[in-house]
This record gives C-alpha cells, sequence and structure tokens, in this order.
C-alpha cells in the first residue's frame, strides 16, 4: 500500500495539455503537490505544465513505483505489461470502462487482474478517482479544483469511498464547512484488486489517521473487515450503500458490486464495533466529531448549558431519543451555579443561563457555570448551546482546556447569522469542540461517541493529530 501514498516516481499515463481535461488535471494536482519524479505520458505531446513527456511508459529512462491510468480501457493490458518491465508496484486506473459496463467489461477487468497478479502490481480502481494526502499533500486525482491547495488542512480524519464522484463532493463539504482536516480521502471505484479491507488495515496502522470513515457499496472479505474493526481502538465509521432492493441495483450499474443482504451485514457490522451512519451528512457529522474528540469516560450522564428554556427542552428530548442520561447535578455544584443566578431562579440540568446573564454578564456566568458543571463527577459530557451574536470565543477557551484535562466530550450548538456565526464556530473548532447545526445531529454524534468509548480505552491525541 505505501507504493500508492508514498511512491517513487509517477508516471501519469494519459496526461494532457487541455485545462479541461482528467488528464490535465491529474498531472496539474501532482505536480502541485508531490515531491518526487513525475513523467507526463502521451504521445502527441514533446513536453506538458513544463515537464518532459514520454511517448510511451516503456520510453521512461528510470524505474517507478506508481503509474495512474487515464486513457481508454482497451490499453490497459499492454501497460500493465509495460510497467511490469519498469518495476511498477501499482497503477491506479481512473478510467471507467471495466466491470461497471456490463459483461465485455468484465471479462477485460478479469483480464488485467490477471496480469497484475501475474508481474506483481496491485491495481488500485478502476471507475475511481484515486487518492489524496493532507499530510504529504499527494494528490493522484482529476479533481477539478485547486482549492485543496489552501483548503485542504491536514488532520486525522481518513475515508474510504467506494463512489469516485462522491469522494469529491466530501472533499468539497471538508474544504467548504472546515472544521475537519483530512489526513488521507482514497477513492476505490470497483476495487477489482484493492479493497476497502486493504486500506482498512493500511489506515489502522497510519500514525496520522485517527478515525477511518467508509462509504462502501459491498465488503469483498468481511471476516477480515470485521476483525480489523474488532482490533482497533479508531473509530470506524460506515456508511453502507444498498441497503434496499432497488439500491443493491443501482450499486450493480455503478461499480459492479454485489451490495449483499444488508440486514445480515448490518449485524456484521454491530458485532464489529463499527459504527453505522445512514446518511453522509451524518457520516461527516460523526467524522468531524471524532477527529476533535479523543476521549471519554463514560461514567455518568450529559450536562446541557443553554440560553434558551426551549433550547434545553428539545436537547432534553433528543437525548432520551438515543437513551443518553442527562446528568444528576450535585449539590455542590447546584450551590455555586446559584451564586451567579437571580434570586428567584435555582438553576437545574439543563443549565438555563440567560437570566443569570441578565444579571451578571456573560464572562462571569460562563465561566462560573462552566467551571462548576464540567468537575461535577456525575458529568461525563456537556451540550453547550450558544448566541453568536453576543459571545467572544475567548470565554470558551477555558472550557476548551477542562474538556481535554478531564476526558469529558462537548459539542456545542451555534444560533446567529453571518460572519458572527462563522468565525465563532472556526474558533470553537480550533479549541477541539465540534459544532453542529442542529441539536439532534450533535446528541447523534455524542451516542457514537459514548458507545465506542465505553467499549475502547480512551485515546487523548486524537484530536491533536
Amino acid at each position: 500500500m505505501n507504493s500508492f501514498f508514498n511512491p517513487d516516481g509517477v508516471a501519469i499515463i494519459g496526461a494532457s495539455d487541455n485545462p479541461v481535461r482528467g488528464g490535465y488535471r491529474i498531472l496539474k494536482n501532482a505536480s502541485g503537490g508531490y515531491k518526487g519524479r513525475i513523467y507526463p505520458v502521451n504521445p502527441k505531446h514533446d513536453s506538458i505544465l513544463g515537464m518532459k513527456c514520454y511517448p510511451a511508459v516503456s520510453s521512461i529512462p528510470c524505474d517507478f513505483d506508481l503509474a495512474i491510468y487515464f486513457i481508454p480501457a482497451i490499453f490497459l493490458p499492454s501497460v500493465i505489461e509495460e510497467c511490469a518491465k519498469k518495476n511498477v508496484r501499482g497503477i491506479i486506473i481512473e478510467s471507467a470502462g471495466f466491470a461497471e459496463v456490463g459483461a465485455e467489461g468484465k471479462k477485460l477487468q478479469e483480464e488485467c487482474k490477471a496480469l497484475a497478479v501475474k508481474h506483481n502490481i496491485r491495481l488500485w480502481g478502476p471507475n475511481c478517482m484515486g487518492l489524496l494526502d493532507g499530510h504529504s499533500r499527494n494528490v493522484f486525482s482529476f479533481m477539478h479544483t485547486d482549492s485543496w491547495k489552501t483548503l485542504m488542512i491536514p488532520g486525522s480524519v481518513s475515508m474510504i469511498v467506494q463512489s469516485g464522484m462522491l469522494s469529491a463532493a466530501f472533499l468539497m463539504m471538508i474544504l467548504e464547512r472546515g472544521g475537519m482536516g483530512v489526513s488521507k480521502i482514497c477513492s476505490i471505484g470497483n476495487k477489482c484488486d484493492v479493497n476497502e479491507t486493504d486500506l482498512l488495515e493500511y489506515l489502522i496502522d497510519d500514525p496520522l489517521t485517527g478515525v477511518i470513515g467508509l462509504y462502501t457499496e459491498s465488503i469483498v472479505n468481511v471476516r477480515r473487515f470485521m476483525k480489523l474493526c474488532q482490533s482497533t481502538t479508531k473509530p470506524v465509521v460506515v456508511l453502507k450503500g444498498g441497503r434496499s432492493p432497488s439500491g443493491a441495483r443501482a450499486a450493480l450499474s455503478h461499480t459492479a458490486s454485489l451490495a449483499g443482504n444488508y440486514s445480515i451485514m448490518k449485524h456484521a457490522l454491530k458485532q464489529s464495533g463499527a459504527i453505522p451512519a445512514y446518511d453522509f451528512t451524518e457520516l461527516m457529522d460523526i467524522l468531524r466529531g471524532f477527529s476533535k474528540t479523543g476521549c471519554s469516560k463514560n461514567d455518568g450522564g450529559t450536562a446541557v448549558i443553554t440560553f434558551s428554556g426551549g433550547g434545553g427542552i428539545v436537547t432534553s428530548d433528543f437525548l432520551h431519543d438515543f437513551n443518553l442520561p442527562l446528568a444528576s447535578l450535585s449539590g455542590e455544584t447546584l450551590k455555586s451555579i446559584k451564586e451567579v443566578f437571580p434570586s428567584w431562579m435555582d438553576p437545574s440540568n439543563p443549565v438555563d443561563v440567560w437570566p443569570a446573564i441578565e444579571k451578571n454578564g456573560m464572562e462571569t456566568v460562563y465561566s462560573k457555570v462552566v467551571e462548576a458543571v464540567m468537575h461535577d463527577s456525575g458529568v461525563d459530557s456537556l451540550i453547550i448551546h450558544i448566541f453568536s451574536g453576543r459571545c467572544d470565543s475567548g470565554l470558551f477557551r477555558e472550557l476548551g482546556r477542562l474538556k481535554e484535562a478531564l476526558a469529558k466530550p462537548v459539542i456545542a450548538w451555534l444560533a446567529g447569522e453571518g460572519e458572527p456565526l462563522r468565525a465563532l464556530k472556526r474558533d470553537l473548532e480550533d479549541m477541539g469542540i465540534p459544532v453542529f447545526e442542529e441539536m439532534g445531529r450533535g446528541v447523534r454524534f455524542l451516542h457514537a461517541a459514548k458507545q465506542h468509548y465505553s467499549k475502547n480505552p480512551c485515546n487523548p491525541n486524537v484530536s491533536g493529530l
């Protein structure tokens, strides 16, 4: 696998000088981040983007590790033979036209796999968008954007995505919304050879990956996949496509995947300790949450600090839906909080701080309430509601510190608008506090975190990767 992620030399087969063609984007993306030797291959050009262009793989003067294939499918067998003579270790096939198009394409795909096995070459794809690495900046993909150069922040989240365009959409969501650093994004398409289980094993061992997400339409080796999930303390979050009969038929035409019986797969994933996600936004929410949350003692209940009585009620309902108990605040905690509350109001959980804020101001109230609640032994997690139009992020720096020191997950829900809301969201997530646009989505993540950490030892360093 390392020859894909850290290759010594890369050939771009099908490189183009036309900015609207995928072969141009692959070459431009690779040269924008990869620090090694790059060999464009196209018999129609002498040079592209200032790099010498070779008419064929056989004309490249040196051996190299990786080829990226982006020409018609029919030429792949001969290219595999040429690559073998250059001691190529892996080929990322980003072209379509294989098993997903029918019997002839399937026959060609099987022929190519047999040739690759013969020459000890691993095949990634076909019908995929390749890979991106947030740390090395290796981008081996025809992504039609340069945004990754400035917006792809190195982080702990790695993803394995069976759909090529979906992996691009995931990346754009990450770049646009922020708050989640990327380790590796892997688009595997038809997975004629390299599959989700191979990559899961690699990412479990990868020190720069702290949480792993998958969108998959089928799992090639379910037993091995389950054992790998059970072997790691890293959260593994899975969105399984093809749950319905019609979805399974669509998967067959999309990546030639036999989606299998979802009921059986659902139980297998549960036994493995993988965390299920049921749509793309939920998958992203859970991954982002884990990227900020490295630990939970999971030995108490959840406290809610809110500026709205109604917000506290709705959050309590969501906690009940997920069978997460509200914390019973100790007498000492309630006494401490009462010091900043008006005389006519006794605090409880949820802690509605707005009347206290009107009496004593935000800084005094948030400082007092956060300190008391977070140190309560009956509290193992906190949900905090914040009105961005009235709050400065400096109010919550101590909360970010306490979250790490006490191993108590904190999630935030913001109300407000415009740049003040966006700025506060960025600041909170920089402090390791994930922000959710809807209360229910935040509680869903908290449920996933408590489930995971109830079965796995704490790893306080995950959120700091």
